[in-house]
């Protein structure tokens, strides 16, 4: 076991799939699982209690500065999860069409939401079939505080992490099929403009967040696959014809954790990639205090790392 490995401490969930965590003011973390509870983590692990289900499948979450609980249901769309476990529904369609693939968030100062619809075509149990097929539907959308919905940028290839800058002059979201990180700015001379942040990562990425270092931090769910980028460049029938083929013939995502911080300028800062045979495909991260935390689509457990016990960039 290397010196990275033994310094990633996992916490087991309750639950497959605890695929984002957010850290509350008081340091206890949240996460979802896919059976689609939501559940609350002492730092150490040593106690785990259950906030609500949703019913659905819970991905990005995010918290309010009043402890109210931002919760980006796949299946279900925006949620609010109050401090008694209440739902409320605060986007379920836009323009008239229901949401398929609500996935990650950010919450501006004003209380402005900021959040991705991976797809228009297909949801969360196929999401290979947009991804290998690069369908490029996903979309950033923008919930104003009086509810209002608007779409801030179509044509996303699938569309996945949410975050703002440390100043909000632009709000970033991932394109995982197209290993960037996308920013809208939105003051200042360039407000309205689109360019990227980070492009050419070496993996895909999904979850995105700001920690509390002001650094956007990254993670990258799989290494970049040759087979993958292959298939995207094929006619549609072929990639089509690739995602009806049994799964355990499918590509597959490689064991990996792997997260990058990126400077409000694209500097990368941090590169933590992580070898441990207990976890794998990192889809979720939060800088808080210097420790790194991480969720997984596939794994039950939440992972944490102390920076000041990272070695590496």
């Amino acid at each position: 076991m290397t010196d990275a490995s033994r310094s990633l401490t996992v916490h087991p969930v309750p639950g497959e799939g605890a695929e984002d965590v957010v850290v509350a003011r008081d340091g206890t973390v949240l996460t979802g699982t896919a059976d689609g509870s939501i559940w609350r983590l002492r730092p150490d692990g040593s106690r785990i209690d259950l906030v609500a289900r949703t019913g659905g499948r819970p991905l990005g979450l995010e918290l309010f500065d009043d402890g109210d609980l931002l919760v980006c249901d796949a299946r279900r769309g925006l949620l609010l999860v109050g401090p008694g476990g209440g739902i409320e529904e605060l986007v379920t369609e836009v323009d008239g069409q229901p949401m398929r693939f609500c996935n990650n968030a950010a919450i501006a100062a004003d209380g402005t939401v900021w959040f991705s619809d991976s797809s228009r075509l297909y949801g969360v149990d196929r999401w290979k079939d947009d991804f290998v097929q690069d369908t490029r539907t996903g979309r950033l959308l923008r919930r104003d505080v009086d509810g209002t919905v608007t779409v801030a940028l179509d044509g996303l290839a699938f569309a996945n992490g949410v975050a703002l800058s440390r100043g909000e002059e632009f709000v970033a979201v991932a394109e995982t099929g197209g290993r960037t990180v996308v920013r809208l700015w939105l003051t200042g001379d360039r407000a309205g403009r689109r360019d990227l942040l980070c492009d050419d990562l070496p993996g895909y990425p999904d979850n995105i967040s700001r920690g509390s270092d002001g650094l956007i931090w990254v993670t990258l769910a799989s290494p970049r696959d040759p087979m993958v980028e292959s298939l995207k460049r094929a006619p549609m029938a072929l990639r089509k014809a690739v995602t009806r083929i049994p799964e355990r013939l499918q590509p597959m995502p490689q064991r990996t954790i792997r997260v990058r911080a990126y400077d409000d300028d694209g500097r990368l800062v941090h590169d933590l990639d992580v070898d441990h045979p207990g976890y794998h495909m990192v889809t979720g991260v939060r800088e808080h205090g210097g420790q790194v935390w991480m969720g997984s689509l596939h794994e039950p457990a939440v992972a944490v790392l102390d920076l000041s016990s990272w070695s590496g960039t």
